[in-house]
């Protein structure tokens, strides 16, 4: 499922990852309070969700890059400044209570659903911003993903359909960049986690969870890839947003 939508709607496959596993690790209780702190489970779904995104996106990024679709200019003046504000992630998340962190994730969750449901449309005098403001745009994105955990697609695409960017080549541009921003904010948690001994951990990517959904992810991406550029993917949208909303107010019961 996150291979397939990730391809398919250019959704990081953090929004599906990041909720399920909280919801997942809530229900299991497999990091009780009496032994870790209280933020560990979702810091570990978060951290594991950045580490799967590293695969999942690279797979897409190549079949976009492929079929000619990535606009390199804005990988240029985006991909470092993602990647530095998601390394950076990592450091705010572990300071921030595990309430905090869950009812920043809804948000971003319930924002992506937002942009599934609404036909909104940009004005179509807007161009794409100049250097320092995509610096700017680009270091807090790559903040706000890696504090979520929703790799930079989620921000990237809303943003340059924001600047009139067709559909298809913001998604392409946001697979493109994806790879590196993921791998940063990896970078940041297994650093930020290691004064934390978890069982099958490497830090705050818990290996058991990225190697089970990076295999069926990898897989899945391209056909979602080939997907998109055949059906018309506005229902699917649609009904996507509608289940990240009950997603959303799931987590939030986990509070």
């Amino acid at each position: 499922v996150t291979g397939f939508l990730g391809g398919l709607l250019g959704i990081g496959g953090g929004v599906i990852v990041v909720p399920a596993l909280i919801i997942l690790f809530d229900v299991t209780d497999l990091f009780p309070l009496t032994q870790f702190p209280a933020n560990t489970g979702t810091l570990l779904a978060v951290g594991t969700s950045l580490s799967t995104i590293i695969f999942t996106t690279a797979s897409a990024a190549y079949s976009q890059i492929r079929r000619g679709m990535v606009e390199w200019l804005v990988v240029r003046r985006w991909v470092v400044f993602l990647s530095l504000g998601s390394l950076g992630s990592s450091y705010v998340a572990s300071s921030l209570s595990d309430t905090f962190l869950k009812t920043f994730i809804a948000v971003l969750v319930l924002f992506v659903a937002c942009v599934m449901l609404t036909s909104w449309k940009p004005s179509p005098s807007r161009d794409l911003p100049g250097r320092f403001l995509s610096a700017l745009l680009a270091s807090i994105g790559g903040m706000v993903a890696g504090i979520a955990g929703i790799g930079g697609a989620n921000i990237v695409v809303p943003t340059l359909i924001y600047y009139n960017a067709p559909i298809l080549r913001a998604t392409a541009t946001a697979s493109a960049v994806g790879p590196a921003v993921a791998l940063f904010g990896t970078i940041g948690y297994i650093y930020r986690g290691m004064e934390i001994e978890v069982p099958n951990a490497w830090g705050f990517i818990y290996l058991p969870a990225t190697i089970s959904i990076v295999i069926a992810s990898v897989l899945v991406a391209p056909l979602g890839v080939r997907t998109a550029h055949k059906l018309p993917s506005a229902p699917l949208r649609k009904a996507f947003g509608v289940l990240m909303i009950v997603v959303a107010l799931r987590v939030v019961w986990s509070i």
